[in-house]
């Protein structure tokens, strides 16, 4: 089990991006107990499908969102869900540090484990806790890692920003595993982020460096320089990963060994 600093991070063989002793840890959460700590997490509840047309209900019950044997396990299960009268085929759980854990820089850890399978599109990211700039996505958003099912080896690490919807713009790239796929193991996900410049690793490697974006009125290194919370979550469908097909195998797990955020010293 790997374990850093940054926003997210355990304490073992820490992956080295740069000199950890330059970081701090100022927030994690290792899991170790039986339940989820709401003092670190919000957990939505809604069908509202994401604003990418996704299938799922995201759920706060046990089915859906739980710790267990020290990882949070968040499971999408083909159950057809029905809360205040709403009805969607699929379940699933979105998490969220909003209120409880906000960071202006630092360096996210996770380490994950993540499903594969068509329709399946589970994500580690973060949004502005104040939108400053305006709505999504004038005021950023910076994907630390998102995969899409039926490419079950790739993920893809993005910057979110330009202006309102439909005038956003994105930039950002892939990183493709040489041999198995991320459902095979866990992997440590770990995110940079310092005024100007925005780096990506996977498992201590540093895989992406974005030192350009912007947002309309604003100088740089805006929409980037407020401060930003923490989302895991579990989608079903969209627009992006496509619907599940009969390959799909439900229920399907997103696992958590570990989350950690650092700042410099």
């Amino acid at each position: 089990m790997m374990r850093c600093l940054f926003w997210v991070v355990v304490a073992l063989s820490c992956p080295q991006s740069a000199e950890m002793d330059d970081w701090k840890l100022v927030w994690s959460d290792e899991f170790s107990g039986s339940e989820l700590d709401y003092s670190k997490w919000g957990v939505e509840v809604n069908a509202l499908g994401g604003g990418n047309h996704e299938l799922q209900f995201y759920t706060d019950r046990a089915e859906n969102v739980r710790v267990e044997k020290g990882v949070l396990v968040i499971e999408a299960r083909e159950d057809h869900p029905s809360i205040a009268g709403t009805t969607r085929r699929f379940s699933s759980a979105r998490l969220r540090t909003k209120h409880r854990g906000d960071w202006l820089y630092g360096r996210v850890e996770v380490k994950a484990r993540l499903p594969k399978g068509r329709g399946l599109w589970p994500a580690i990211w973060m949004l502005p806790t104040h939108e400053r700039y305006g709505g999504w996505a004038a005021s950023g958003e910076i994907d630390i890692m998102e995969l899409v099912g039926h490419e079950p080896a790739v993920i893809h690490g993005t910057l979110h920003h330009g202006n309102s919807w439909p005038a956003q713009v994105q930039s950002g790239s892939p990183y493709e595993l040489e041999e198995g796929s991320f459902a095979d193991a866990f992997h440590v996900f770990a995110l940079e982020w310092e005024a100007g410049e925005i780096r990506w690793y996977l498992d201590g490697k540093l895989w992406q460096t974005q030192k350009r974006w912007k947002t309309k009125g604003h100088a740089f290194p805006a929409p980037f320089d407020q401060p930003f919370h923490l989302l895991l979550n579990l989608a079903v469908g969209g627009k992006w990963p496509g619907s599940p097909n009969e390959k799909t195998n439900f229920p399907a797990r997103m696992q958590v060994d570990y989350v950690r955020v650092y700042q410099r010293r």
